[in-house]
């Protein structure tokens, strides 16, 4: 931009000489001038020349030209240059907004993962307790003249060992809610069949029925029951009442967790 104010200044200086030479001639002074800008544009001059040749017009007006072009190819640069700029700018205001995003979705899949984890932590302490078992393969079990605690000896399932297939008992490991279950077949005609439901020393339930003919009677129930961890749950045989259990697995005892407390 400087060059091109230069051109332009020089331009004005050798037109108002011009105009100076046709309105009447140049003084001394002015030959001097013409002399000393004629140096400057490489132009050899005598004492008796006072006008600029064509020549150094026509390209002195070239020179002017090729400036103007290019201020105009100066102009246009820095505008697409200001383009540019902003567009990179937007492209980095872009990315700062792609970066947030991403950081915001690293923590959330963090908060995720940690969860996951917490939920896996607490599914791994959390005690399993499940059992179910059957009665005997050996048929008929009483009658007795007194209560007799059944003793469960087929294992189907019995996950934390909490039930005892020598006592019939099951023992509570934890405090918690249980679910428990049981059923009792008789198939000896004119015998009772009579079994009850008992929680450490107290009786839950008892289920009866009689068989008076050739056929066969069955009894169940269920409890939900809260319990302490060291709390008893076992079936007992009702004195004189008879139960009877084969390889159909007819007499059965289940029970399970459903949520610790």
């Amino acid at each position: 931009m400087r060059r091109a104010a230069a051109f332009l200044a020089l331009l004005l200086c050798l037109y108002w000489m011009r105009a100076q030479g046709e309105s009447g001639g140049v003084t001394e002074n002015d030959i001097t001038q013409t002399e000393v800008q004629s140096e400057i544009l490489g132009v050899k001059t005598t004492s008796h020349q006072t006008n600029i040749t064509p020549d150094i017009w026509a390209e002195l007006k070239e020179l002017r030209d090729m400036v103007i072009q290019q201020s105009v190819e100066l102009r246009k640069m820095e505008q697409e240059n200001t383009d540019l700029e902003a567009r990179l700018n937007t492209t980095e205001n872009v990315v700062e907004e792609l970066k947030r995003e991403n950081t915001v979705l690293e923590a959330r899949m963090n908060t995720c993962e940690n969860e996951v984890e917490e939920l896996k932590r607490e599914n791994a302490e959390r005690p399993k307790v499940a059992f179910s078992v059957g009665l005997t393969d050996a048929g008929a079990v009483g009658p007795f003249n007194t209560d007799i605690t059944l003793q469960f000896s087929k294992i189907f399932t019995n996950i934390g060992q909490a039930y005892s297939p020598t006592t019939g008992v099951f023992t509570a490991p934890v405090n918690g809610t249980y679910y428990f279950r049981f059923t009792g077949f008789e198939d000896r005609s004119t015998n009772w069949l009579g079994i009850k439901l008992y929680h450490n020393d107290k009786r839950i339930t008892g289920s009866y029925d009689g068989n008076y003919d050739d056929g066969t009677v069955m009894v169940s129930n269920g409890f939900v029951l809260q319990l302490e961890k060291g709390d008893e749950i076992y079936m007992v045989l009702t004195p004189d009442y008879g139960v009877s259990d084969d390889h159909n697995n007819r007499t059965t005892f289940s029970g399970f967790l459903l949520f610790a407390m």
